[in-house]
């Protein structure tokens, strides 16, 4: 897997811990889910800009933001018990088959 894949899916995962801790940190009230909200954002920043060497900025973010919109969903979920309607799953499908249109038939992404 190329290093600029890696980059993104690392950013990906540390965006997703921030934002589950946003949730967790009921509007930063508490101390420590704040703390996570801070580091997982400025890592996952850190790294998609380390991603952005290699990635042009459009296709590298969309593949961010789409990952993580489906991710987070899946983990509200399970974790917090919030559902989706089935607008909602449809448009979150569309969202993953745009991220796979682009990495299956873009030329323009890292491949």
């Amino acid at each position: 897997m190329p290093a600029a894949y890696l980059y993104l899916i690392a950013a990906i995962f540390a965006e997703t811990v921030g934002t589950t801790a946003l949730q967790a940190s009921q509007q930063f009230t508490r101390l420590i889910p704040s703390i996570i909200v801070v580091i997982g954002y400025g890592i996952s920043f850190y790294l998609l800009a380390g991603a952005l060497k290699w990635i042009p900025v459009g296709i590298a973010y969309a593949v961010w933001s789409g990952l993580g919109i489906v991710f987070i969903a899946l983990i509200g979920l399970a974790v917090f018990g919030q559902r989706l309607d089935l607008p909602a799953v449809l448009g979150i499908a569309m969202i993953l088959a745009g991220i796979l249109v682009i990495h299956l038939f873009s030329e323009t992404g890292a491949h």
